[in-house]
């Protein structure tokens, strides 16, 4: 970690989370531990078919069935919800249609779980099949009918871009290389499962409703357009989550039916999906084709990148037009590329839809993009690390499709992880087997135009001061375990100049708390961080002014520090918090409260081009790493046996925070890398358990040596920017990068499964044969 550039008391230090007591104790109440005397089973009834035109769905014997409540269908919701208003075309069940296997087709709410699992196996249905396409090549084809009847071809969306003289920047190029890269479609696997407790009050037409969620005011949205309610109607409200990874940053189909059974049941219902069916609720990152084509000179300076993307989206759009954006938006940002063009093809099929998952939309393609980059420095004989640091940006600058780059410490960590992991030394020289590979990445702090504009602040964070001396921070942001909290009453302690264990945090429920838009994208930190700074500048405003007219001086001779407000210069004049906070409530007429908000300025909401917004941030996190592999090519298998990180986060309000979330991104990243892969025979989930879905064990878990750099960004609270999503593209690349030094193949299919890599060998031994075989004939 690089030596503080502040003397800060609060902020810069190493602090456990604030409640980190409860989750370690096992006090954390989760949305399935919330205690509901009373309340009904709920169960959903799942279409057994990928893609079928429903006739007719017969529930009269479940409804007549003893200690069954409330039975609804698609026709009990005639709206389409979504996380784009651009792009809403799910129902929360299905109506007319089902497009894949597993979609829900009915819902119960019965008094004890045999009653609605007796319900649900009474429920019949007569339905038409038709066409079911579970590849993008297939669902592409020319006799393929279309899954929405408003999207021909079955392209949800495409895009085209071009920035700078494409084919003049490959005629330049002294060595052009062009390969097809492939990922699987990858899921979170996050520990809790989704579940949701639903409360309808038939007298007061009110409803409460507690979910697994990331952002709860886009459920609090949805519920309002599926359920034609009021907003002021609804409470919404964010427990304890226990992951979520970009998996609840939409809302789900789950949320909507717990909420109509509820009202149909003029009650409370609790839904709890199994880990099938949260697999099913997945909204992973999405299986992914890259067609790859870079120029270089013999310097190894970039001159040109053409870059054809194709996603499996799944059946319905979620995130899908953003996924497909950031694709494309994210090849810029982190190197100096003078061309690019991008082509990417969002595309239905009948499986379940696909959405937002770490590193959202840049990971596959970082993938492909560092690791022929790797393989054309090995063809022109230059060092990886050198490669790369001839195409470094500078700061502050704009890339090509308006991207502003303000900080920028990838050189920093490029000169790190090089030192740490002594490439020079041992980089192509540790032997049969074993080999270092190394890769660079990049995320955003936050996206700089909200999904649903408003008008309103990005975020917007109130602090109350009442007659305890307590400082309550209300925020609507969802802490989901990556600290967010602990972050926001450290920035209000900093500012304020008091202890963090005065500050409280009060987040993520509607009945208390103002409006955010949600955890995801990484924005939090950037945007919640600076509105909290805001509002502790006003409160602190407010204390100074009751404090100077309490001592007899001017405001700006006050200063504050260590809970003592004090006229500068001057010894004995000074007065502690408490007093302070008892002149300023007698002053103010109680109880104080100030408000701080947060807006991206237009100048950083990305370029004009169609789609422009994607992509766009107040600031880039970036990072480095180096992976060492040792590959046994008798059985296939890559052990990873060390990471080296660094990544700028332009500033670590919290340190020991920070070192888990890149710990994390690196450990989630070589999940993807070595094993991670949602399988399917004809639209039916094989991996639907953490047995059949294979994520890394602490067995798997390699040392990770790691490096905070602080580029301080001039925007960022504190200088701070996003530290959980940067790294873990790198790690992809970087192992395959490792593989190739260790035995001499590249790898261009994820995962790197032993099955994989041993085909890989046999058809590289077929193609030595072959060749051998030519030679010997001339």
């Amino acid at each position: 970690m690089t030596a503080r550039r502040n003397a800060w008391d609060v902020v810069g230090q190493p602090t456990p989370l604030i409640d980190g007591i409860e989750k370690v104790t096992g006090k954390a109440q989760y949305t399935a531990d919330l205690p509901a005397p009373g309340a009904l089973v709920g169960g959903i009834l799942r279409s057994p078919f990928s893609h079928a035109r429903i006739l007719r769905i017969d529930t009269s014997a479940a409804r007549a069935l003893p200690g069954v409540r409330a039975v609804i269908t698609g026709e009990d919701c005639a709206f389409t919800y979504g996380v784009l208003p651009i792009a809403m075309n799910e129902y929360p069940l299905a109506r007319a249609v089902v497009r894949y296997r597993g979609e829900p087709l009915a819902a119960v709410a019965a008094v004890d779980e045999a009653s609605a699992a007796q319900a649900l196996r009474l429920i019949r249905f007569e339905v038409e099949e038709l066409p079911a396409y579970y590849t993008a090549h297939a669902a592409r084809a020319a006799d393929a009918i279309p899954l929405h009847a408003d999207k021909p071809g079955n392209i949800e969306r495409a895009v085209h871009h071009r920035f700078g003289d494409v084919e003049a920047g490959f005629a330049e190029a002294d060595l052009v290389s062009e390969r097809v890269y492939r990922c699987a479609e990858v899921a979170h696997a996050q520990m809790e499962l989704n579940a949701a407790l639903a409360e309808y009050d038939p007298a007061r037409d009110h409803l409460t409703l507690r979910s697994t969620t990331q952002v709860p005011y886009y459920v609090h949205l949805m519920l309002a357009r599926c359920l034609a309610m009021d907003m002021s109607r609804i409470r919404v409200v964010k427990p304890f989550v226990g992951g979520g990874f970009g998996a609840r940053v939409e809302t789900l189909n789950f949320e909507i039916i717990a909420a109509l059974l509820a009202r149909a049941a003029g009650g409370t219902v609790r839904l709890q999906l199994s880990r099938e069916e949260t697999f099913l609720t997945h909204r992973g990152r999405p299986e992914t084709e890259v067609r790859l084509k870079l120029g270089m000179t013999r310097a190894g300076r970039l001159t040109a990148c053409a870059c054809e993307v194709v996603q499996r989206g799944g059946a319905y759009a979620g995130y899908g037009v953003i996924t497909i954006l950031y694709a494309g938006a994210l090849l810029h940002g982190l190197y100096d590329i003078p061309a690019i063009a991008y082509d990417g093809f969002r595309v239905y099929t009948n499986l379940p839809p696909c959405g937002a998952m770490r590193g959202h939309g840049s990971v596959d393609v970082r993938f492909a993009f560092e690791s022929l980059l790797d393989a054309m420095a090995a063809e022109a004989g230059l060092d990886p690390f050198a490669v790369r640091r001839a195409n470094l940006l500078a700061a502050p600058s704009e890339t090509q499709n308006g991207l502003r780059i303000e900080s920028y410490g990838l050189g920093e960590c490029l000169d790190w992880v090089e030192r740490a992991s002594f490439w020079g030394e041992r980089h192509g020289r540790l032997g049969p087997g074993r080999g270092l590979g190394m890769a660079c990445s990049h995320y955003v702090s936050g996206a700089a135009k909200p999904i649903h504009w408003t008008g309103e602040p990005h975020a917007v964070v109130h602090l109350r001061l009442d007659f305890d001396g307590g400082i309550t921070l209300l925020t609507g942001a969802a802490d989901i375990g990556q600290g967010s909290s602990t972050v926001m009453a450290q920035a209000a302690a900093e500012v304020l100049g008091i202890r963090l264990d005065r500050v409280r945090v009060v987040a993520a429920d509607s009945l208390l708390t103002p409006k955010d838009n949600g955890s995801y994208s990484s924005r939090v930190t950037f945007m919640v961080g600076n509105a909290t700074i805001d509002a502790a500048r006003a409160l602190r405003a407010r204390l100074v002014a009751a404090a100077a007219e309490r001592l007899g001086a001017p405001e700006e001779a006050i200063a504050c520090e260590h809970e003592t407000f004090h006229v500068a210069g001057e010894d004995g004049r000074e007065m502690d918090f408490a007093e302070v906070a008892r002149a300023a409530l007698a002053r103010d007429g109680g109880a104080i409260t100030a408000k701080g908000s947060f807006t991206c300025p237009v100048a950083f909401q990305g370029g004009k081009h169609k789609g422009g917004a994607v992509g766009a941030t107040m600031g880039f996190s970036y990072a480095a790493q180096v992976v060492e592999v040792a590959v046994d090519i008798d059985t296939g298998m890559v052990t990873v046996e060390k990471v080296w990180v660094a990544q700028d986060c332009g500033f670590a309000i919290n340190p020991l925070a920070v070192e888990g979330q890149i710990q994390g991104a690196v450990w989630m990243g070589m999940g993807q890398a070595i094993g991670e892969e949602t399988r399917y025979e004809h639209g039916l989930a094989l991996h639907a358990s953490l047995l059949d879905y294979r994520v890394p064990t602490i067995l798997d878990s390699p040392p990770i040596a790691l490096h905070i750099v602080e580029s301080i960004d001039p925007n960022g609270p504190f200088g701070a920017k996003e530290a959980s999503e940067g790294a873990l593209a790198g790690f992809l690349p970087a192992l395959a990068n490792a593989i190739a030094d260790a035995i001499g193949l590249r790898p261009d299919e994820l995962p790197v499964t032993p099955d994989r890599l041993l085909e890989a060998l046999a058809k590289r031994r077929r193609e030595r044969r072959l060749a051998r075989a030519l030679e010997g004939v001339a």
